[in-house]
């Protein structure tokens, strides 16, 4: 069964803190009266211990990156050093306040001037916005900048180019900033059709969104191409940095004429990843977008002091509060800091050699649709075994729960039916990821021979086949107070 909720185990009576007698002599309250609260908020009585059972409990429920192994594709959900946890969490940055100015902020400053610096050489791009808070809000960022760019030079432009791979959130982003997005057609080898893309490209177009390597683990080869067929006819080329993992030190996004890019700081730098944040996802961008960067951005002056400058004429103006996420900034500046070229270099090289060996333990075991090799990650078929054994993706995935294993990504890209992407990143040891292989492999046989159990699975966890659709359409959103009386008294007492 499920953890029950805290106020399920609330009684009259019990509570874990008793506050000291007030000191402060009565003043009149600072709101109307028809503002205050008549009774006090409806809050869970429980004791200091049930709230830490309570919590513990709780934490046991969740796969997380330091409990399982954690093969989610295209998220790169890799152990993050603590390091770099205990840095953030300096008084100096911890307890920081947003409007501080600038003359008490100089480490603070300093720090992410320099992160600035270090994103800009990492992607080959001349200048950075640390503000966007995650991977699709830098992307409509890069977006909201091609926009403006056009409009500054009156050129009326109106669709954007994803191929059929990308991340859904790309065509979302595309619609928001304005745009109309325009699929493009991958070949047979899970790359950009050229001949699909040239017959696509056309002065009503503002830019392409690519993903390199792109969803299915694999580099776009003929990415410079894609730059210069969009540049002749002044479009824009925007690469989405979800994937930056596998080419970190290796290959830049502005050496192959990419004109926007950004970074997943919570999938390569060293931030917690999953839970719903927080992220960061800065963009960097080519010299004929700075201008319309987001404000404000960190400057270095003359005199060696570091400052926010919030004037830009053309600036597309915040796209969120503050600098940006500061606390996850500096875990990134840590990260980077620490590694240096030649560790960021290892981590790409160690995340593709992961990968490729683990693909080459499991091609016999599901089909493998592509053979180019991969980058970080790579892509199964459940297809097969589906017309064997009525077994699909995801009852591979539940049942990879009752070996401890959190799923990888799951029918995504569409473009390959029953998919399963898979990355190990760089983090896990050789020992896990042939367990994973030996696991996935004794998934496949009971398909053959046991169907019923994986139909079934998962057999270990408290909530077992939730009626996700059901879940989506008609959320029960409302929580129902039904106190459960003395914690002390057992159920069925």
């Amino acid at each position: 069964m499920p953890e029950p909720s805290i106020f399920n185990k609330s009684a009259e009576g019990l509570r874990g803190l008793r506050f000291p007698e007030t000191d402060i002599c009565d003043q009149p309250p600072l709101l109307p009266k028809h503002m205050l609260r008549s009774k006090p908020p409806r809050l869970p009585a429980v004791s200091e211990r049930t709230v830490v059972r309570h919590l513990t409990l709780l934490s046991r429920e969740n796969f997380s990156v330091d409990t399982n192994f954690y093969p989610l594709g295209s998220c790169t959900m890799k152990y993050n050093p603590r390091i770099n946890e205990k840095l953030a969490d300096l008084d100096g940055f911890a307890n920081m306040h947003p409007y501080q100015d600038d003359e008490s902020s100089q480490g603070t400053l300093e720090i992410l001037w320099h992160l600035q610096e270090m994103l800009q050489h990492i992607t080959g791009l001349p200048a950075c916005s640390l503000q966007p808070a995650a991977g699709a809000h830098g992307e409509l960022t890069a977006l909201l900048l091609f926009a403006a760019l056009f409009r500054d030079r009156d050129e009326k432009r109106s669709t954007i180019l994803i191929p059929d791979s990308a991340h859904g959130t790309n065509p979302a982003s595309a619609a928001i900033a304005g745009f109309k997005p325009v699929q493009v057609q991958s070949t047979d080898q899970g790359l950009v059709d050229m001949q699909d893309l040239k017959s696509k490209i056309s002065p009503d177009v503002a830019g392409m969104m690519l993903t390199c390597p792109n969803t299915l683990g694999l580099f776009e080869t003929d990415v410079a191409e894609i730059a210069d067929l969009l540049h002749s006819v002044g479009a824009k080329l925007y690469i989405d940095g979800a994937n930056l993992n596998a080419i970190l030190a290796i290959t830049r996004p502005g050496d192959w004429g990419a004109d926007a890019v950004h970074i997943n700081t919570h999938k390569t730098l060293s931030t917690p990843h999953g839970g719903g944040g927080p992220g960061a996802g800065p963009i960097c961008v080519s010299e004929e977008l700075r201008e319309f960067l987001p404000r404000p951005v960190v400057e270095l002056d003359g005199a060696g002091f570091y400052h926010l400058r919030y004037n830009g004429d053309k600036s597309i103006g915040r796209v969120r509060g503050f600098i940006g996420q500061v606390g996850v900034l500096i875990r990134a500046y840590c990260y980077v800091r620490s590694l240096g070229p030649a560790g960021l270099r290892e981590v790409a090289q160690d995340a593709v050699l992961s990968a490729r060996y683990l693909r080459e333990r499991c091609r016999d075991i599901l089909q493998l649709p592509y053979e180019a090799d991969c980058m970080h990650e790579f892509v199964l078929s459940a297809t097969r075994l589906k017309e064997e054994t009525g077994i699909r993706a995801m009852d591979i995935a539940k049942r990879l729960l009752d070996y401890g294993i959190h799923p990888p990504t799951m029918y995504f890209p569409l473009t390959v039916d029953e998919a399963l992407m898979i990355e190990p990143t760089e983090t896990e040891r050789l020992r896990m990821i042939d367990e994973f292989a030996d696991v996935l492999r004794k998934i496949v046989d009971e398909a053959h021979t046991n169907p019923q159990l994986l139909h079934d699975a998962p057999h270990t966890r408290s909530v077992s086949r939730p009626d996700e659709a059901k879940a989506a359409r008609n959320p029960d959103l409302r929580f129902t107070f039904r106190p459960h009386g003395d914690e002390e008294q057992a159920p069925g007492a």
